[in-house]
């Protein structure tokens, strides 16, 4: 995250009421330690109960606003609101082709673009300068799958569209009767514009779900992120916040998610906690005026109301009819052309278990990783109540493995002997911890953990997919769970584990990650976002210059590596860094 305030660009329409519009944006943006610039597109004449008059600005001040902008204060994101006419989001769209798509940010990445397709205001009056038989007739070539303005010159453009339930209804040209209709139709429209897609169901009331707010998270490629979650959909499912007063909630939720981006964090992560910022706003939200009141502003947010459940949703996956019946089903859908390409839709795929794991006995302090028995020794003598054995294996794991033809037989036979090696190793840590009464927890290697009856077993993200869950927590087996990122510590805490590790804070050669490391300053922000019945483990690059700043986040325990490994006297080594942690200041 940047040490100074980024710079994020609205471009909207005015809300003379104050709730919604440039207004919404730029207080959502002051609030999340961004500076707002604005480019208005049209002035409305609106309160809290009507819209009055919708002015579009001339195309000729809508240019010098972008120029103007860009010339002395260029953006790290943008947020696209209230476009009044075909004509505007032609110019706008051609505007950033040439201007902005060429330009990248400090890390090499395209200038983050979010995408709200305003249409209707929250009193329920329309927005839009002309009506979509007139946009409809100017645009001929549009897909027949879209209705209304069309929003294709943006193709390719986009981080992100946010349309309510009811603006995608009128996207795709068919107003859609339930949740179970919509996954095919979003994924054809993610294809067609080319972007990332969140469509938000709280909209829709009863409609999708009585008293859960959900929305439908349609994610492609995204930089820094884990391939296990790209190219897939997700349902974001909320616990309903009962409250009239919401007016400006989607003007919100997409300058949060540009904020969000501005400041380094990934789509994933921006989603969640932008969906929780407007949630807590919404909670929070008192009428002004005769109809419903705008959000409050609540700063970044500091405890969740409900955590959203994440599920993973399926897309051409082949699985029985059985599997469809608990989710988002195969829809008939009027995209034929658009969505032919997607023959079956089933979920979920990557939905965790409701599960629960052993809490731990004692509390973790400095938890040493080690790689070796002798290591693993030198710690627990040292006094360390936690552990881990983390034991990589070549070869995309198979140990001794050559891979040469003409050495096939050598290859299975050092295979074979590798095997037996990391067995034995496993069956050691495990006496280890038995020897020393100590929390000791394998990494990865759960079938050998399960079978030798380990205290513990430590897994990533991506192992969490592969593992027999619900055989571990039978066992009475506990589970640390790795998190890079607000997204995969919400994802992984659904479990219930035994401990929840956030990283990486600081580079690290020890493993190759796709995220960036997360820093001091968004570790304390994921400490004080909620706090789940386990311990947090902060790791990555953490030494003993380190560890004071780290306590300081509130972290209840923190992972050492190279810190011990590297060590001349790994037992000494751990004690020293014990003594730190103990010492150290913690933040109140």
């Amino acid at each position: 995250m940047s040490a100074e305030k980024p710079i994020v660009w609205t471009i909207a329409g005015s809300d003379s009421g104050g709730g919604a519009g440039i207004q919404a944006d730029l207080a959502t943006m002051a609030d999340l330690d961004c500076h707002g610039c604005s480019v208005i597109t049209c002035v409305t004449a609106q309160n809290s109960v009507a819209v009055n008059g919708v002015e579009p600005v001339s195309e000729a001040i809508l240019l010098a606003q972008l120029d103007t902008l860009l010339a002395d204060l260029p953006p790290r994101a943008i947020k696209i609101g209230l476009l009044a006419n075909q004509r505007q989001i032609n110019l706008v769209a051609d505007w950033l082709a040439t201007h902005i798509a060429p330009l990248k940010t400090g890390d090499g990445l395209p200038i983050s673009i979010i995408l709200d397709p305003v249409m209707v205001a929250s009193c329920g009056d329309a927005l839009t300068g002309e009506s979509a038989v007139q946009a409809s007739a100017q645009r001929k070539s549009k897909p027949k799958h879209l209705d209304g303005l069309d929003f294709t010159p943006f193709a390719k453009l986009l981080t992100l569209m946010t349309p309510n339930a009811s603006e995608f209804g009128k996207l795709v040209g068919k107003e859609t009767a339930s949740s179970d209709e919509m996954l095919g139709q979003a994924s054809a429209l993610s294809r067609h514009l080319a972007c990332n897609l969140l469509i938000t169901g709280g909209d829709k009331g009863s409609l999708w779900h009585s008293d859960k707010a959900e929305d439908l998270f349609i994610c492609n490629a995204v930089a820094h992120t884990s391939p296990l979650h790209q190219h897939t959909s997700f349902r974001l499912s909320g616990e309903r916040v009962d409250n009239p007063n919401h007016h400006g909630s989607g003007c919100t939720l997409s300058s949060a998610i540009a904020s969000f981006l501005a400041q380094g964090l990934v789509l994933h992560d921006a989603v969640l906690l932008a969906k929780t910022y407007v949630g807590q706003g919404i909670a929070s939200a008192k009428a002004l005026g005769a109809g419903a009141g705008p959000l409050t502003r609540c700063g970044w947010p500091s405890g969740l109301i409900s955590l959203p459940r994440i599920t993973e949703l399926t897309g051409g996956t082949q699985l029985s009819s059985s599997d469809s019946a608990s989710g988002f089903s195969l829809l008939g859908s009027s995209l034929s052309s658009s969505a032919a390409n997607f023959s079956r839709y089933s979920f979920p795929r990557h939905s965790f278990p409701r599960l629960s794991f052993p809490r731990l006995k004692r509390p973790i302090g400095v938890y040493p990783v080690v790689d070796n028995l002798n290591t693993l020794e030198l710690v627990l003598a040292a006094g360390a109540s936690t552990a881990q054995l983390r034991i990589k294996l070549e070869d995309d794991g198979h140990a001794g493995r050559k891979g040469e033809e003409s050495k096939q037989g050598e290859g299975k036979q050092e295979e074979g002997q590798g095997a037996a090696a990391l067995e034995a190793q496993i069956q050691g840590a495990i006496a280890l911890g038995r020897k020393y009464d100590a929390q000791v927890f394998i990494n990865d290697h759960w079938q050998l953990a399960l079978k030798h009856g380990a205290f513990g077993i430590h897994l990533g993200q991506e192992d969490l997919f592969e593992a027999d869950l619900n055989r571990i927590a039978e066992a009475g087996i506990a589970l640390g769970v790795s998190s890079h990122g607000v997204f995969e510590l919400a994802l992984a805490s659904q479990l219930n584990p035994s401990y929840l590790a956030l990283g990486h804070i600081f580079p690290t050669p020890t493993k190759s990650m796709p995220s960036n490391p997360q820093g001091l300053s968004m570790l304390a922000r994921m400490v004080a976002l909620w706090k789940p019945d386990c311990p947090r483990v902060a790791i990555g690059g953490i030494d003993a210059s380190r560890i004071e700043r780290v306590k300081a986040t509130n972290v209840e325990a923190v992972a050492v590596v190279r810190a011990v490994t590297q060590a001349d006297s790994p037992g000494e080594a751990y004690k020293q860094l014990a003594r730190t942690w103990e010492k150290a200041y913690v933040t109140q």
